[in-house]
């Protein structure tokens, strides 16, 4: 799966708007930014089913140099090799990796505890980092904005299952039961399956794009 050109095209179109807004000081190269924008924004909605207005007021929210976002997930085995996964509300109760937007003042290491502990009750320490991948090239369904996904193994260390207003159930899956009704914006059988090579070989190096 690849992304088609005007998704990849009206993306850095947003960009550069962004990225030109937070440093201009010229008034009339604002404007110039701004129409730039919202012709992103008009792409965008005849391409999708949201409106134009709504996707400007997306962008308008963004603002300073324009980077990825960073999304975080966290691969926790337990002592019998099984992954710890939960189903996300926010997509019609499909499952995935706990995890989600990295927090700022937290390093990534620390956003993925603290996103194992929300969305499932366990304690967990990280042991690696198992791949840092970017969205786009992972074929995962397309997205507005440029993302890095981090992947960590973890090691659990405590807790007891537990749901939150994210999720709605907690499980542990060997690697031949994992669940078919993935959240596929947030993890992909194939990385899944690569996080079991990693548990299985710790001293495999870091995936990456």
């Amino acid at each position: 799966m690849s992304e088609p050109d005007w998704l990849t095209w009206a993306r850095e179109m947003q960009a550069i708007a962004q990225t030109g807004l937070a440093f201009t000081q010229d008034q009339y190269d604002r404007e110039r930014y701004i129409a730039l924008r919202d012709l992103s924004a008009r792409i965008f909605a005849a391409h999708t089913d949201t409106s134009a207005e709504r996707i400007v007021a997306l962008f308008a929210g963004e603002t300073g140099y324009a980077t990825p976002k960073t999304d975080v997930r966290a691969a926790v085995f337990d002592a019998e090799d099984r992954l710890l996964m939960v189903r996300e509300t926010a997509d019609h109760d499909r499952w995935t990796l706990p995890g989600g937007w990295a927090d700022t003042n937290v390093t990534a290491a620390e956003n993925a505890v603290k996103e194992v502990a929300e969305e499932s009750g366990y304690q967990v320490t990280v042991t690696k980092l198992a791949a840092l991948w970017d969205r786009t090239r992972q074929a995962h369904p397309n997205g507005v904005f440029s993302c890095y996904k981090l992947f960590f193994l973890c090691d659990l260390t405590g807790g007891a299952p537990a749901t939150s207003i994210e999720t709605s159930e907690v499980g542990w899956f060997t690697e031949s039961d994992i669940p078919p009704d993935l959240s596929e914006g947030r993890v992909l059988p194939a990385q899944i399956r690569r996080m079991f090579d990693h548990r299985r070989n710790p001293d495999l190096p870091t995936d990456f794009e």
